[in-house]
């Protein structure tokens, strides 16, 4: 019974990706609509591999407490003022490499914001252009970022030639943002595109957003809670974790080994994996 409800778990995250209202998800899965609405919140919050970790663990027993004790707050408010008003990514890569604590974004804000005024990373009215269209390859890039765990997959796609890239790093960081930029745009794309996409994610910020204009013409932001324009990267990410990496949580200690796994993969999907939307055909047949 256990193995079925994480599979349905899975299950329900994907329907919900393709906009599938909770009640007809729930009508498929057998499962109470409440139910469906509480797994998707969750995994909102914390990731799906992260909830499918704490589901397991909640079976056998073993949940961590709900709430966070002052020692833990104490940790997060003297990372915050120490890293000089770092964001809640960076303020739980610390807590996790100094103090073996891993809470989720939305937990460290939630106690950032009993001192601090937290004020929003989105800027809604910011000026960010039609969504991008390409007709020929090295026009539009969208880049991303994947957790798993103690480990961030940093994805690219070209969303002509569905070409695509993935680079491993133990953080989650703008240098990191701008290690993968520097390295994946020359190797992959040709060193240059007419426009590249990424989120609002911190690791697109500062060293990266300092250097993406060596690189591309235009950096558009998309829009928060906007899906459909990140589809193509986010249809990739979709890919990793299928094809590749799963959902699992891994450490720090894996990355070499994973490394090659990676790498495998992208020369399979480079080479081999047909494309429905390339007429079956992969993105670089020989």
């Amino acid at each position: 019974m256990e193995m079925e409800n994480t599979t349905k778990i899975v299950l329900a995250w994907e329907l919900f990706e393709q906009r599938v209202p909770n009640t007809h998800i729930a009508q498929r899965l057998n499962k109470n609509r409440e139910t469906i609405g509480i797994w998707i919140s969750k995994i909102k919050e914390i990731g799906l591999g992260a909830f499918l970790e704490d589901y397991v663990n909640a079976k056998k027993g073993t949940r961590a407490p709900r709430k966070a004790d002052g020692l833990i707050k104490k940790y997060v408010w003297s990372i915050r003022e120490r890293e000089f008003d770092c964001c809640g990514q960076k303020i739980r890569y610390f807590l996790k490499l100094e103090h073996n604590i891993d809470l989720s974004v939305t937990k460290i804000y939630d106690i950032l914001a009993e001192k601090y005024e937290i004020k929003s990373k989105w800027c809604k009215n910011i000026k960010r252009g039609e969504l991008p269209n390409a007709v020929k390859p090295r026009e539009v890039i969208q880049m991303d970022t994947v957790d798993f765990g103690d480990i961030f997959a940093f994805t690219a796609v070209d969303i002509f030639s569905k070409e695509a890239d993935v680079i491993l790093k133990p953080s989650l960081t703008a240098l990191d943002g701008y290690f993968f930029l520097k390295t994946t745009m020359p190797r992959r794309f040709n060193g240059f595109s007419k426009l590249i996409q990424t989120d609002g994610g911190s690791e697109f910020e500062a060293e990266f957003k300092d250097n993406v204009l060596s690189f591309t013409d235009i950096h558009r932001i998309a829009r928060p809670y906007k899906k459909n324009e990140q589809s193509f990267i986010e249809t990739f990410n979709k890919t990793v974790r299928k094809e590749c990496l799963g959902w699992v949580r891994y450490s720090q200690s894996d990355l070499p080994k994973l490394t090659l796994v990676v790498e495998q993969f992208l020369n399979r999907y480079h080479y081999h994996r047909p494309h429905i939307s390339l007429g079956m055909k992969p993105p670089l047949s020989n």
